[in-house]
C-alpha cells in the first residue's frame, strides 16, 4: 500500500510540474485577458458615447443588472439602457474618463467575471465630478464574441446594514 500512495505522489508532482512548466512562458492566457479587458472598454465606451449599437453588440439581450442608485431591484433585459444612452443621461458630449481600479478578472473557460471599482470623472463648465461604484459584470464567449450578460453595482462606501429611517 505504501507503495501505490508512492507512486501516485510522485505521478502527482510529476504532473503538477509538467502542468507549471507549460504555463511557463505560454502568453495564451494574457492575450485572453488583454482580450477580455479591451473587450470590456468597448463596450463602457460605447455608453459613454452613446453608441446604442456597439451596447447591443456587446450585450446579451437577456442581461439581468442590479444597480444600486437606480432602483433595489433587478433589471432584465435592454430597453431601460438603450432608453438611458438615448438619453445622454451618462454624460454624453462631456469630456469624461473613467478608470477601472483594483480591477480582477476571474476566467472560467468561456466565462470571464470582471470586478472592479468604477471611478468616472467628467468635466462640465470648467468643473471636474468624480463618482465611484463598486461593479461586477459577467461576460460569455459564445461563437467567438464576448458578450455582458450580467451586471451589479453597489456603493463604494460601506452602506449601513439598515434601511435608513427604519
Amino acid at each position: 500500500m505504501d507503495d501505490l500512495v508512492g507512486n501516485i505522489e510522485d505521478n502527482l508532482e510529476d504532473d503538477i510540474k509538467v502542468s507549471v512548466e507549460d504555463k511557463i512562458g505560454d502568453n495564451s492566457e494574457d492575450e485572453v485577458e488583454n482580450e477580455i479587458w479591451a473587450f470590456l472598454d468597448w463596450h463602457l465606451r460605447s455608453i459613454f458615447t452613446g453608441d446604442s449599437e456597439t451596447y447591443a453588440a456587446t450585450t446579451a439581450k437577456d442581461l439581468s443588472l442590479y444597480e444600486w442608485f437606480v432602483s433595489p431591484h433587478r433589471q432584465d433585459g435592454l430597453d431601460f439602457h438603450f432608453f438611458m444612452i438615448d438619453h445622454s443621461w451618462a454624460g454624453t458630449g462631456q469630456a469624461y474618463r473613467y478608470d477601472l481600479l483594483e480591477r480582477r478578472l476571474q476566467l472560467y473557460g468561456d466565462t470571464a467575471i470582471v470586478s472592479y471599482t468604477f471611478m468616472l470623472t467628467l468635466a462640465r463648465d470648467g468643473k471636474m465630478t468624480h463618482r465611484s461604484h463598486n461593479e461586477s459584470r459577467v461576460l460569455i464567449r459564445s461563437n467567438g464574441e464576448w458578450k455582458v450578460v450580467h451586471v451589479h453595482k453597489s456603493p463604494a462606501w460601506q452602506a449601513p446594514q439598515e434601511q435608513p429611517g427604519t
